[in-house]
């Protein structure tokens, strides 16, 4: 019994002091859409969002996001790899790019990696990105439903109209609970 609270209280000890120190902390989260154009080409929008939850400032920092073969993809705008000169305590950078799928079927990336420097140590620092869920690159979709507006606006006023009548109707038609009802029930 003593043996796993004297545990938990080194434990949170141990953590109180990573928090407390004076470094940078790196998150960074990745995001990807997939995006279907008219002429039937798919294009994945990838955004790679980075953290610094540390209490100092992190030096040359630089995003690397390789995990997009050239054979499965074309990259149509933005560079997968950027660099920042620094990222302050509490700060937040992004960084976005778009590409262009050249082959159908199921893609797994890998997470960014993040390098930083730290200015109390020599060697950089890494930190990695969340993985991207599995995305079915150019995958046989059935068409979604969508509201056409030309429908809307050639029947809409007609259906508000038709709407209000039949409201109107309702009211009128429905026996309302009136003062003189309840007048003559007796009271005791």
């Amino acid at each position: 019994m003593a043996k796993p609270l004297i545990f938990t209280l080194l434990l949170l000890l141990f953590t109180t002091a990573l928090a407390s120190s004076d470094s940078p902390f790196i998150v960074a989260h990745k995001k990807a859409s997939l995006n279907r154009l008219k002429s039937g080409a798919e294009r994945v929008s990838v955004s790679v969002d980075i953290y610094n939850q540390g209490s100092s400032t992190a030096y040359d920092v630089s995003l690397s996001d390789e995990s997009w073969p050239q054979d499965l993809f074309e990259i149509v705008s933005g560079n997968t790899s950027k660099s920042w000169e620094r990222l302050d305590a509490g700060g937040v950078i992004s960084h976005s790019f778009e590409l262009e799928a050249k082959t159908k079927g199921m893609f797994n990336g890998a997470p960014a990696v993040i390098t930083f420097r730290i200015p109390t140590k020599a060697a950089l620092q890494e930190a990695y990105s969340t993985p991207i869920l599995p995305l079915d690159v150019l995958a046989d979709r059935p068409p979604e439903k969508k509201l056409e507006w030309r429908l809307l606006a050639k029947y809409g006023s007609l259906m508000s109209v038709l709407s209000i009548v039949v409201l109107f109707v309702y009211l009128v038609a429905t026996p309302g609970k009136s003062g003189g009802a309840k007048g003559s029930k007796k009271k005791r």
